[in-house]
């Protein structure tokens, strides 16, 4: 057991956040904590950091365990040479392979024992520390986030706040903690470095605890779901759509106890009442009542599926051809891409791509909010427009809720507007909050509610899923299947391009390519060959340049105590892989998801021995 809390309450004030709470982090787990805004899934891991402390209950942690999470203030001296600043994480064992190598020339004179052994063992943790890949790995995850070898050689002040944010998370990842948390680590990521991102985590050696409503993301990455729930917190096997699965039926489960319970309770009832007032069946009467008494009720517990209810309709249902663009250069001082598109009614288009190729600049190019560098952007007959974009919901002012929707359409009546902010989850008191002290995820369903009153043919979203739960995720994806207009949408939310999108427009590389068919036909179109190993490939790795610390090269006697490593790791998947077959596992289900899981991890293993191994190899060359 890496970490315990025990019996854990925590308070802001007269407000509990959760409640006798137990958590654990054991091993190498990779946990997702889920639950809607709001649940305490943040301060759960501000606790975990020792940032706040516990109003009740005990914490219990391995001695010298190291906890690491995401913090902007990591770079301390913008002077400094990134390359140096990155490498210093690696000072421990720059100064094993130094050791190594004192002993290595020692052993030249010394064929001692004692000489012999520190060898062997210093040799053990040089390589248990991942000593022959550190370089090749730290260039990967570099690359990963968008950096080049070139930009080692600049000073950390010279990149921007964007950019040092993710290199706060190259240091984070290659720091490699005991327990690595991470909380909503694909904001503002593209789809191809969260895919590798969810692979590196997978393999992670050590423990990693998610706060993340990417459900795609957790469905790859984790293994324990922790849901937080009306202050409760309950632990789940298994990925993210396991985690639903269980819910459901341990809710359907209960239901039904809780109903047979009723009927039972309902029968003796029944029968107290028939009997206790007759001499000779009081006594057996009371034995009912008695029992009544001790009975162990069952309740039922509420599960949190309050949505935002949204109904998206038009005013007009305008023409067919809804948009049309021809040789449009989009971008600032420079074009970032050339588009040409059509799009008819009714189609729901996801715009996918890298970070920084011009998705967004062409929505706002859409918009009219930046200039086209050349080419033509035509709209319909009768074609309405909406449109979303993270900056549009940072309102301010004094504005209550209410009268922010009420100033803007003053020809609904009162109840006309409570009702409709009641449907997007603002009742009560919330109507009467100021909109600059409403949190993101308020922001954002306040905007769609601005939406639904436009009653537009055409949505244009820039990153809709940005700063909702899941419930909310879920709520906008009922609404926008329901939608009878057109869609074009940004999005790396590939749990939601999958189920929303009919068509796919990839903006990469100075390209526009259109592809007309959904999400996993896109995908097996183009077929991506993404990495899921923490390391890059042989031919890909480069090492560091221009360090003043070579890697050691390993001797023969390194190699072969590799090779026999490997060979004996592959006997024992060879072991457990004949289990299979063996009646004690195939007739129980349970066992053999538990040997799959063994047999993954050692199969996992096995090619991490055999990265290391070419590493060595390349290395003796």
């Amino acid at each position: 057991m890496l970490y315990q809390i025990n019996k854990g309450t925590f308070s802001y004030g007269a407000d509990t956040v959760f409640s006798n709470i137990q958590f654990e982090v054991r091993d190498t787990e990779k946990i997702a904590i889920v639950g809607r805004n709001g649940c305490g899934k943040s301060t759960l891991l501000k606790v975990i950091l020792g940032e706040l402390s516990l109003d009740h209950g005990t914490i219990h942690k391995m001695n010298g365990i190291t906890i690491g999470s995401l913090k902007q203030e990591v770079f301390h001296d913008d002077h400094r040479i990134l390359k140096d600043e990155l490498m210093s994480v690696y000072d421990e064992l720059i100064e094993l392979q130094n050791e190594l190598d004192k002993t290595a020339a020692l052993m030249a004179e010394d064929y001692s024992d004692k000489v012999m052994e520190r060898y062997a063992s210093l040799q053990h943790q040089f390589e248990e520390r991942g000593g022959y890949t550190y370089q090749s790995e730290l260039m990967n995850v570099l690359t990963r986030f968008g950096f080049d070898e070139e930009d080692l050689n600049r000073s950390v002040g010279t990149f921007s706040g964007g950019q040092r944010t993710r290199l706060a998370f190259v240091k984070l990842l290659i720091c490699k903690p005991d327990i690595l948390l991470l909380d909503e680590p694909t904001n503002h990521l593209d789809l191809e470095t969260i895919k590798w991102l969810e692979g590196y985590l997978k393999r992670y050696p050590k423990a990693v605890v998610v706060v993340s409503h990417d459900r795609a993301f957790l469905d790859e990455m984790a293994d324990v779901i922790y849901e937080i729930e009306f202050e409760e917190m309950t632990r789940y096997t298994g990925n993210y759509t396991s985690f639903v699965q269980q819910k459901r039926i341990n809710q359907e489960s209960l239901e039904k106890t809780y109903r047979n319970q009723q009927k039972e309770i309902e029968r003796l009832n029944a029968l107290i009442e028939r009997f206790r007032y007759k001499k000779n069946k009081a006594a057996f009467a009371q034995s009912k009542i008695k029992y009544l008494e001790r009975m162990d009720k069952v309740e039922l517990s509420e599960s949190d599926n309050k949505k935002f209810k949204a109904h998206f309709t038009c005013a007009r249902k305008g023409g067919k051809n809804v948009l049309e663009v021809k040789d449009l250069s989009i971008g600032y001082d420079h074009s970032l891409a050339e588009v040409n598109l059509k799009v008819m009614q009714a189609q729901r288009i996801a715009i996918i791509g890298k970070n920084g190729h011009g998705k967004s600049t062409f929505v706002k190019t859409l918009m009219g909010l930046v200039e086209p560098l050349q080419g033509e952007i035509m709209f319909g007959h009768q074609i309405d427009t909406g449109y979303f974009d993270q900056q549009l919901i940072e309102f301010s002012g004094d504005k209550t809720v209410l009268e922010d929707i009420w100033n803007e359409n003053p020809d609904m009546s009162m109840t006309e507007v409570r009702t409709l902010l009641g449907s997007f989850l603002f009742s009560a008191d919330d109507v009467f909050k100021s909109v600059s002290v409403l949190s993101q995820g308020e922001k954002v369903r306040l905007y769609f509610c601005k939406l639904v009153l436009k009653k537009a043919n055409l949505l244009i979203l820039d990153e809709p899923t940005n700063h909702l739960d899941i419930l909310g995720k879920e709520a906008l994806e009922d609404a926008l299947l329901d939608y009878d207009g057109t869609l074009l949408f940004v999005s790396h939310d590939r749990y939601f391009i999958r189920k929303i999108a009919t068509s796919i427009l990839k903006i990469e590389d100075g390209t526009a390519t259109y592809y007309p068919y959904s999400y996993d036909e896109y995908l097996n179109e183009v077929n991506p060959v993404i990495e899921p190993a923490s390391f890059k490939k042989k031919s890909e790795s480069k090492p560091l340049q221009n360090t003043t610390v070579k890697p050691r090269k390993p001797s023969p006697s390194d190699m072969k105590k590799m090779e026999a490593k490997i060979e004996a790791k592959e006997l024992e998947l060879e072991e457990l892989r004949e289990l299979r077959f063996e009646p004690e596992y195939y007739q129980d289900s349970t066992k053999m998801q538990e040997l799959d899981e063994k047999i993954d991890d050692l199969v996992n293993e096995v090619a991490k021995l055999m990265e290391t191994w070419e590493e060595m190899m390349e290395l003796m060359e």
